[in-house]
């Protein structure tokens, strides 16, 4: 039975995201950083690139960040620094963001998808196993909506094939495992965006790798500025995957304010949950997002519903931002259907897809907006 939620207006309206509030924030602060930018001539690298990374590699607990052009950018080049190419099989989820695997088929190497666990809807760790041959070269674990993959177990796997991993970590700044070592830390290197609607955005594309490898780090820097490092003696065919200083200055001022920013999406998740629960609408109507392997940083809030194509028209009609990420699983892409996947062979991504609905959640949501949500979740149920 699907309970009322205290009325709040049918007509309040919530975006899926606000990031007008979100730069007010910090407005005076970032202006008076990309005046910096402007008045010092130095637009390509320099000063404000190298004080980003070393802020970011600090906060994310590894030797080392590269910035780079984008989040694609930082999976497409660390694959390249690992040499990665044709002939060559890279294990990905099949239910993700389609830059995880369109990387892969970008260098001539196979995605090999696998399955994903139901409850994280990260990587499916024994159906990765077993889809591992003499070919892979690499595994991309996903940290999905912002919840680390089951890393222990992945890496046991991994080492034991001397397989390098790289933590697709673009939803997922500032996750930790159940041991607080966070995303993007633990494998051979970890791939995180900056695009603007992340929990750290930049104003713009960009992206960064994480490495505790001294040699893949400063391959890294190379392989950025077309495999030189501006020498202009060329050891590897790279790209201009560069990052922006005028990005470095805007993400070193957020990434201040990050560890703030993420308590308070926690905080509207767990209020979410409680509205939710208290309407009756779980488990009948509605499935919560689980946290199982740490901390949870709900870049989305996404649930599992019934009629989930319905609802989200419904909460459309009402002015109630809500996405579904990913309504087709990428084994089932029309540009994959040389790997001859079909329907019914990876379940849980296609049960996933057919599924989830992200709410809107961002720091600058309000309890009454919320509220609003709730109410018409519950109205369409009833």
């Amino acid at each position: 039975m699907v309970k009322p939620v205290p009325a709040v207006g049918a007509q309040v309206a919530v975006p899926p995201l606000n990031l007008v509030a979100n730069f007010a924030d910090v407005r005076e602060e970032i202006l008076s950083e990309l005046a910096e930018v402007a008045a010092s001539g130095q637009y390509v690298l320099g000063p404000k690139v190298l004080a980003f990374e070393r802020a970011l590699a600090e906060y994310c607990g590894t030797r080392h960040a590269v910035g780079v052009s984008s989040g694609t950018d930082a999976l497409l080049v660390a694959l390249m620094a690992l040499g990665i190419g044709p002939g060559d099989e890279v294990v990905v989820p099949a239910f993700t963001f389609f830059a995880t695997a369109g990387v892969v088929a970008r260098l001539g190497a196979r995605p090999v998808f696998c399955d994903i666990d139901s409850r994280t809807y990260s990587i499916d760790v024994a159906d990765m196993a077993a889809r591992l041959t003499p070919r892979t070269e690499a595994i991309i674990p996903v940290h999905l909506y912002g919840q680390l993959a089951d890393m222990p177990a992945l890496l046991d796997i991994a080492r034991q094939r001397n397989i390098p991993v790289i933590e697709d970590a673009a939803q997922a700044i500032g996750a930790t495992a159940a041991d607080g070592t966070r995303a993007g830390a633990v494998g051979t290197c970890g791939a995180l965006s900056f695009y603007p609607t992340k929990n750290l955005g930049a104003l713009g594309d960009a992206g960064a790798v994480l490495t505790n490898d001294d040699q893949l780090a400063e391959l890294l820097v190379k392989l950025r500025i077309h495999g030189s490092g501006h020498t202009y003696h060329h050891e590897r065919v790279g790209g201009n995957f560069r990052i922006d200083p005028i990005q470095a200055a805007v993400l070193t001022v957020k990434l201040k304010r990050l560890e703030r920013w993420t308590e308070e999406r926690r905080s509207r998740a767990a209020r979410y949950g409680q509205l939710l629960t208290a309407a009756g609408l779980v488990p009948e109507h509605v499935e919560l997002p689980q946290e199982l392997t740490g901390r949870h940083v709900y870049h989305q809030y996404v649930l599992r519903v019934r009629r989930r194509d319905e609802l989200a028209a419904y909460l459309r009609e009402r002015r109630i931002g809500c996405g579904v990420y990913y309504p087709l699983p990428l084994h089932l892409q029309t540009c994959f259907a040389d790997l001859g996947y079909k329907a019914g062979d990876l379940p849980q991504s296609e049960a996933a897809a057919a599924a989830v609905l992200a709410l809107p959640i961002y720091p600058e949501l309000t309890e009454q907006q919320q509220s609003a949500v709730a109410e018409a979740i519950a109205d369409f149920y009833r």
